[in-house]
């Protein structure tokens, strides 16, 4: 029996754009994800890059893990967004070539500061619509609800929801947390993956320190 291609963009040929393996098909210098990550682009009139990463004009980069989950609608807002407001009036001249861009490149220079890059951790699921805004990092296992605007960094293994996100719930207690990011699953060799993703699917975090332990790493 064979494991889906991380280098091949269409795992399941007969949905090809409702699941597709994101890795393969970045060509930016300025966006890295992991083996196995899965975008759903059925509404997608585009690439990734086109449709889901917006206003990446800056040198801040989005950095996605392995085995992520990503649903429709999401978007990754990066810093390119963001417009000087720390004068009265936040309106972006500088964009704007000639004498606008001329007499005010200094001053956006100058007062303007990166939130640096956005960072997305391994197993992490995005519902539909998530909008995701620039230098936020989000760790591993966590799970943003529909429709969440994140502004600010989520804690691994945390639920999170709404505009803003905020705390819904942690999936495990802190003990656990630390058995999972030991184990750091995601990094197994896929064989390993493969024969254990039921538990994976519905054990503990206990049981997967243990795999770790006997097949891969001391715990």
């Amino acid at each position: 029996m064979t494991v889906p291609d991380p280098t091949h963009p269409y795992p399941l040929p007969e949905h090809q754009r409702s699941c597709v393996f994101l890795r393969p098909t970045i060509t930016s210098e300025k966006i890295r994800v992991g083996e196995y990550t899965y975008y759903d682009a059925s509404e997608d009139a585009g690439s990734f890059e086109d449709e889901r990463v917006l206003y990446g004009y800056g040198p801040e980069l989005l950095l996605i893990g392995k085995f992520c989950a990503i649903a429709a609608g999401v978007r990754f807002v990066m810093a390119g967004a963001n417009h000087l407001s720390s004068g009265p009036s936040a309106f972006p001249f500088t964009i704007f070539p000639g004498r606008w861009q001329d007499e005010t490149l200094q001053t956006f220079q100058t007062h303007t500061t990166s939130k640096g890059n956005t960072v997305v951790g391994n197993d992490v699921w995005f519902g539909r619509d998530v909008t995701v805004m620039p230098g936020v990092t989000i760790g591993n296992g966590a799970i943003i609800a529909t429709a969440s605007l994140v502004t600010r960094d989520v804690a691994p293994y945390t639920v999170v929801g709404g505009n803003p996100a905020q705390l819904i719930k942690q999936r495990y207690p802190a003990a656990d947390v630390e058995l999972l990011q030991r184990a750091a699953w995601w990094d197994w060799p896929i064989e390993i993956i493969s024969a254990h993703a039921s538990t994976l699917m519905a054990g503990t975090p206990a049981d997967i320190s243990t795999i770790a332990g006997q097949h891969v790493h001391p715990m």
